[in-house]
């Protein structure tokens, strides 16, 4: 069995675990044979309305709490749909981005990509823009991830090549610039719409409905079949862009491609969840110390990382303090900023120096 399937087979195992046990736990605790019996019972009315009876399900047990069944479906089970989906999303993401620019500090969150396309969900809060219905948010995130992308990468090429600090300078600018958007958007809305930005700042899944996750999930699964079929392109750039132009690959526009992945992928998450960082960038070099550079690969095993990573983060955030709910974006930075810190030195050492 090669090294890529048992990465994989233990990723799904530790995603199946991380969602059920999400699923069990919280302020009702539920057991796990009636969380199981729940889906089950689900499982069967579809297919038995489907007149597929054969493929129904043993029942072992059926929540016995009173509102433990609308606790499942109406809360929990959004709720960790859409936690898998965007850690998913971010993940995929960042190994498209770290490939696509050749460089391992790429990520949706530092280059500025998360926080265009929040300045973006922000404008729909303050101005109450619903031109797209539910989808507005989703859109206008996308219109701000990708003019950030593009400045990014606009500014960061030179000389045919991307350059490491000016991609990471850049990325500041871009913070910076998108931070002081936000605030005066905050400055412009009214006390509930300021409320509203702030908690959304830092990163929630609380509150996850189906609506949420009917309008990501398209998004995100469109996303990542985009970034597993741009794989073989991006493994020839990284032979060098002139090495990859004389075997075929049309090197800008497999970029643009790239960048409006990353876009759609990144606002799809941020317009739902807020900014939810170092998501992108912590697992993507994970998968590739351990399965190496190639990006059909990488960008599958990423995704399933991602989502085990969020499904964890989101479970702490819900449960390391009784009845109250750490900011999920707060943990994911508590884990992603020291490894930045540590990937930024090894970067600068192999570099051997950045001037």
């Amino acid at each position: 069995m090669s090294r890529v399937t048992l990465v994989t087979a233990a990723l799904v195992a530790a995603l199946v675990v991380a969602v059920l046990v999400s699923a069990t736990t919280g302020q009702l605790q539920i057991p796990l044979d009636e969380v199981l019996g729940s889906l089950a019972q689900a499982w069967n009315r579809a297919v038995g309305g489907a007149g597929l009876h054969w493929l129904e399900l043993p029942v072992l047990a059926t929540p016995q709490h009173p509102a433990a069944e609308a606790t499942l479906w109406l809360i929990r089970f959004p709720r960790v749909v859409l936690t898998v989906l965007v850690g998913a999303a971010l993940a995929a993401a960042g190994a498209v981005m770290q490939g696509v620019f050749r460089n391992p500090l790429a990520e949706p969150g530092i280059v500025g990509v998360s926080s265009g396309a929040a300045v973006g969900a922000c404008a729909v809060i303050v101005f109450g823009w619903s031109f797209a219905g539910p989808l507005t948010a989703a859109v206008m995130a996308f219109v701000g991830g990708l003019i950030a992308t593009f400045v990014v990468y606009g500014s960061s090429r030179a000389g045919g090549r991307t350059e490491v600090v000016t991609l990471v300078l850049t990325g500041i600018a871009v913070n910076a610039v998108g931070g002081a958007a936000i605030a005066l958007l905050t400055f412009l809305g009214t006390t509930q719409q300021r409320e509203q930005i702030v908690f959304w700042q830092l990163g929630s899944l609380n509150g996850s409905r189906w609506q949420d996750v009917v309008i990501v999930l398209p998004l995100a699964v469109a996303g990542i079949v985009a970034c597993v079929a741009l794989a073989r392109p991006l493994d020839l750039l990284a032979l060098g862009e002139r090495q990859a132009e004389h075997l075929g690959v049309r090197v800008e526009r497999v970029r643009i491609t790239a960048i409006v992945v990353v876009a759609v992928l990144t606002s799809a998450a941020v317009a739902m969840c807020g900014i939810i960082g170092f998501v992108g960038l912590v697992v993507p070099h994970l998968m590739r110390m351990v399965l190496g550079p190639a990006h059909r690969a990488l960008v599958l095993t990423s995704a399933l990382g991602g989502a085990v990573l969020l499904s964890a983060a989101d479970l702490l955030a819900r449960t390391a303090v009784p009845y109250a709910e750490l900011p999920i974006g707060m943990l994911t930075a508590l884990v992603g900023g020291p490894f930045f810190f540590w990937l930024l030195r090894r970067a600068r050492r192999s570099a051997g120096g950045w001037a």
